[in-house]
């Protein structure tokens, strides 16, 4: 996927993965009951601070903050942008 934003020092532009429709028992979550996801794609990222590399890579799966990030929507889906430091793990 390509998408035309490149994010500046050390950020990072994440795809949300998709909120969990149904419960282990089968029973279908409404929309206004869904959590958000804590869990993603890393899309593109920026070059890093002065003295500090950037440790992700677009395609890395990422688990994050609960509010971590700002959602933006470009063409029309919806991206996070947040800061490497905002990003817990590599899965």
């Amino acid at each position: 996927m390509s998408v035309n934003v490149k994010p500046i020092a050390d950020r990072v532009l994440v795809e949300p993965a998709a909120a969990e429709q149904k419960t282990a028992g089968g029973i279908i979550i409404p929309d206004t009951a869904k959590e958000k996801p804590q869990r993603g794609k890393v899309i593109a990222v920026g070059n890093g601070k002065k003295d500090e590399p950037m440790t992700v890579k677009a395609g890395d799966n990422i688990l994050y903050g609960k509010y971590s990030g700002t959602e933006i929507s470009i063409d029309g889906k919806d991206y996070l942008i947040m800061r490497e430091a905002d990003i817990f793990a590599v899965v």
